[in-house]
């Protein structure tokens, strides 16, 4: 188990890392980091981030696709999802489903395709996946940009906890309110649903993958669902609660991104846009 003054200090490197955009050795070369050790090391984080002015407004979740666990240059046995807090400072929207991002500062970016929730009403801590849809708000389209401190996306699933779960920026399409009966239909509607992730630097597009709903722990809804209950064994951290928005894994691989590409997304089955987000 590790101290606290550890957790602290680790905490710390991380922050300054990532304020200085510059890689780190991994923690667990150092001794050994277990899931809950990881987790003490983000509520570090989360203090120190609240002290400098950035609010929690939400969690994303990763890992959540199993096929892609070896592809992300996982080091270790341990095979489950993880969650991290997004902020404020790290959320922001794309008009019209159409953005620009600078990639300053991002150490090795790469883009993952999401599907985002906000909720609109807490949910019960011993909410069924159906009472769990019945809290949320919208759904939306998202891009996240997920970066890595270690060299070579190599890591263990502790170091990527502890590692802001990989998260560095959300962009999030165009929110669609869900009606009750949507809501009631949601596992069947995105049962339904696949996504094409394209790139481009000039006028013409490249096909990079297509992913479907159920690579997604099942669903993204199922996804929220781990979260929640999660989180029930987590007393270090709050529930889910009202207002928060949740990212919820994402549908393919994640790609490299660099200044002066384009990616866009389009979906076929669910009544969501595709984004188109370019890079500087």
């Amino acid at each position: 188990m590790l101290m606290s003054s550890q957790a602290s200090r680790y905490a710390h490197q991380l922050l300054d890392a990532r304020a200085n955009s510059r890689l780190l050795p991994l923690l667990s070369q150092s001794q050994p980091l277990s899931i809950d050790d990881a987790y003490d090391i983000a509520r570090c984080i989360l203090d120190a981030r609240v002290a400098q002015g950035e609010q929690p407004i939400g969690r994303k979740i990763g890992f959540s696709v199993r096929k892609t666990w070896d592809k992300y240059g996982v080091t270790d046995d341990v095979r489950t999802p993880i969650w991290a807090h997004i902020f404020d400072s790290t959320v922001r929207y794309a008009d019209d489903d159409h953005g620009t991002q600078s990639l300053t500062g991002a150490v090795q970016p790469r883009i993952e395709p999401e599907i985002v929730f906000k909720l609109g009403k807490t949910p019960a801590p011993d909410a069924s996946m159906d009472e769990l849809a019945d809290c949320i708000e919208w759904m939306a389209h998202g891009f996240e940009i997920v970066a890595c401190p270690f060299a070579n996306w190599e890591f263990t699933v502790a170091d990527s906890i502890a590692a802001f779960g990989l998260h560095g920026t959300l962009i999030i399409g165009e929110p669609h309110v869900l009606s009750s009966a949507t809501r009631h239909n949601l596992a069947q509607i995105l049962a339904n649903a696949s996504i094409s992730l394209s790139s481009s630097t000039d006028s013409n597009g490249t096909l990079r993958a297509a992913g479907f709903c159920n690579d997604v722990l099942d669903s993204p809804l199922h996804a929220l669902w781990h979260l929640h209950k999660l989180l029930q064994q987590q007393p270090q951290f709050s529930p889910l609660h009202a207002g928060e928005i949740i990212t919820t894994g994402t549908w393919t691989d994640a790609y490299p991104i660099e200044p002066g590409q384009t990616w866009i997304t389009a979906f076929s089955g669910v009544g969501l846009h595709g984004l188109t987000v370019s890079f500087v």
